[in-house]
């Protein structure tokens, strides 16, 4: 990891409850961790290149990636990392209350690496996120990638 021994998650919610249970439940684990928030798809977008206010945001090794976004929806984040050679190899866990089959086929072919629904039930939602930090964060060797430079990412090439 690039300077630091902290590993960096960037999630992507609108639901602030959902961001708050999510970033205490992942609080609580043993190895240091940095949780960035963005609450659209487009906030997401700018952090991940560095746009506006994000120019000084440290790249993450994970994205959690919420589907249904305002302004830019999480299948068009996925669909812009995935066409980025730079981006591309990020890993994204899609953690979506949907449980639409169209929706999980087109994560996959859009390039998420594992799709979640998320449960209603609490105790349920706090196993899902213990299972997504056991994987990722605790036994998965996750990549560290340099921010790229700033600049506009289309959404429709």
């Amino acid at each position: 990891m690039s300077g630091s021994d902290k590993l960096r998650v960037l999630l992507v919610e609108d639901n602030p409850g959902d961001v708050l249970l999510i970033t205490e439940l992942l609080s609580d684990r043993k190895t240091e961790l940095e949780i960035d928030v963005a609450s659209d798809g487009e906030e997401a977008l700018n952090y991940l290149y560095g746009r506006g206010r994000y120019q000084q945001a440290v790249a993450p090794q994970l994205v959690v990636l919420d589907l249904n976004l305002p302004r830019v929806s999480g299948l068009d984040v996925l669909a812009v990392l995935r066409k980025d050679p730079r981006m591309s190899p990020l890993p994204v866990v899609v953690l979506s209350s949907s449980d639409a089959e169209r929706d999980i086929v087109e994560s996959y072919c859009r390039g998420a690496n594992t799709y979640i629904q998320k449960p209603v039930d609490l105790r349920q939602f706090q196993e899902a996120v213990a299972k997504i930090e056991s994987f990722w964060l605790s036994l998965a060797k996750l990549p560290s990638l340099q921010k790229p430079a700033p600049k506009e990412e289309k959404l429709d090439d």
